[in-house]
């Protein structure tokens, strides 16, 4: 019985904690708890300005795919001129509205279960700038023969998760939404 109600207050303590200290952050220690549907996957982007922004070029990746210290290299103004090799400059107020968004939802940062693998994957690696370089998404993608990707035209690269990944722009990753163009179901 005590060590039940120890177990007991110290999850009703965690529940405030987290309530209090994340009330305008969407992904809290409560909301983990209480909505398991989402528990797995990273949240999506929900940022217009973030969407608009970086979308215009490539997918817009949904923050808990990098931990905080990348994004913090990624999002500087140094960076963004030379951004792999195109001028992704942004004014210092958009700049910083999107770095608010982001470092609130870096998978450090995240309580979802394939946010927490890839920041345990990264840790002390914060040069990490590019995803497909995060160990964790390296593994996940070794299998796949490179005439599935860098050979297959409507591929090319392995950063452009939603062309395989059908539901990508939901944060949803899992290897039942996977359609690889001109070959299918991706089956390990």
């Amino acid at each position: 019985m005590r060590g039940f109600c120890s177990s007991s207050v110290f999850i009703i303590s965690l529940l405030f904690i987290s309530g209090s200290a994340g009330a305008d952050e969407p992904e809290t220690l409560w909301g983990w708890l209480i909505d398991f549907s989402r528990a797995k996957e990273v949240k999506p982007v929900s940022n217009l300005s973030y969407q608009e922004e970086c979308g215009a070029c490539h997918f817009a990746y949904p923050p808990g795919l990098l931990i905080e210290a990348s994004w913090r290299q990624l999002l500087t103004e140094k960076a963004l001129e030379d951004h792999f090799g195109e001028n992704a400059e942004l004014d210092s107020e958009m700049l910083n509205e999107l770095r608010s968004y982001v470092f609130q939802r870096t998978a450090d940062k995240s309580y979802s279960k394939r946010a927490r693998k890839i920041a345990y994957a990264s840790q002390g690696q914060s040069d990490l700038l590019r995803i497909t370089d995060v160990p964790y998404i390296k593994r996940k993608h070794h299998e796949i023969p490179d005439e599935l990707i860098s050979g297959n035209d409507k591929v090319r690269l392995l950063s452009q998760c939603n062309t395989c990944h059908t539901k990508a722009e939901q944060g949803d990753f899992d290897d039942d939404s996977v359609w690889i163009p001109d070959y299918g179901i991706w089956n390990k």
